[in-house]
């Protein structure tokens, strides 16, 4: 019986859920701010209510009775759905605030910084000191070593993004989204940003939106969802036509890595060698001849 209450409960959740990450193709594909924000306000709402009712619900004994029995056998406050939603809404929100396009001007980059910065720290800060749990965390490192597998998969990764990453920009001209880079200090500056705006995706992606999924959903869901918002915000970044195709598999990549080594920085490591070689690309599709080492 608490079993199939449990699965009757997670399927509701799942709801809110779904109308949160929503938001993001709302807010990055469609760029249509009030839908984004109308399906925020929905899901945190409709959250809301399902935590009402299931509380309703448990409420068998008086809360004395309650707190003291929780003592006794050492039961624990299940984390809130809608506090781990709001989380996640207020990311999307400040992210939302400035334009995507990839610009490598001063000023750009220091909107950027902002922006995703203040994208990771809000979120964590008010799980950490406001909400008083430990929701969002950054694992660096696991104190294991990487095995043949994870050094075999980092090595796949180049590969495949030399064989893959140039037929789909210059084909598709995608690498037009990006700027022009043809002095040094822009290519340094293309370097920098698309490094940093790496890391940054598995900070609040992974670490942020997956960590907090996971709190209640099974973790294929909860990677699915996450997708939704880590491709949406590819999109406006720059990777479209037929990105997706690309960026889908990659989001739900990275989050069964994490998910399997509970390390940050192989996640990094591995957006961290992709992003190189995107780097490379938009290098040589800029300044034909200046690496020659692909093959279109």
């Amino acid at each position: 019986m608490t079993d199939v209450r449990h699965d009757t409960r997670q399927r509701w959740a799942f709801v809110p859920a779904l109308l949160v990450c929503a938001a993001a193709p709302a807010f990055f594909v469609l760029e249509i701010p009030w839908i984004g924000w109308t399906l925020l306000a929905a899901g945190i709402a409709v959250a809301g209510l399902i935590e009402r009712g299931r509380q309703a619900e448990d409420q068998v004994v008086s809360v004395g009775a309650r707190r003291e029995t929780a003592k006794v056998i050492g039961v624990h406050r299940s984390p809130s759905l809608t506090r781990d939603l709001s989380l996640i809404a207020i990311g999307l929100l400040i992210v939302s605030i400035i334009p995507l396009a990839a610009e490598l001007d001063n000023l750009a980059m220091l909107r950027f910084t902002l922006a995703l910065g203040g994208a990771v720290a809000v979120p964590y800060i008010i799980s950490r000191f406001v909400y008083r749990d430990r929701a969002i965390s950054f694992p660096w490192r696991t104190h294991k070593r990487w095995g043949g597998l994870q050094w075999g998969w980092l090595v796949a990764v180049l590969a495949l993004g030399w064989l893959i990453l140039p037929f789909y920009f210059i084909a598709s001209g995608v690498y037009q989204n990006w700027p022009v880079v043809d002095t040094p200090d822009l290519i340094a500056r293309l370097f920098v940003g698309v490094g940093a705006v790496g890391i940054w995706d598995e900070l609040f992606f992974i670490c942020t939106v997956f960590a907090l999924l996971r709190r209640h959903f099974p973790a294929l869901v909860a990677n699915l969802l996450q997708a939704i918002v880590f491709v949406s915000f590819l999109w406006e970044l720059g990777y479209r036509e037929w990105g997706p195709l690309l960026t889908i598999p990659f989001a739900l990549l990275q989050g069964y890595i994490f998910l399997r080594t509970h390390s940050l920085a192989y996640v990094v490591t591995v957006h961290l060698l992709f992003d190189a070689v995107v780097f490379a690309v938009l290098v040589h599709a800029h300044n034909p001849g200046l690496l020659p080492i692909f093959l279109v």
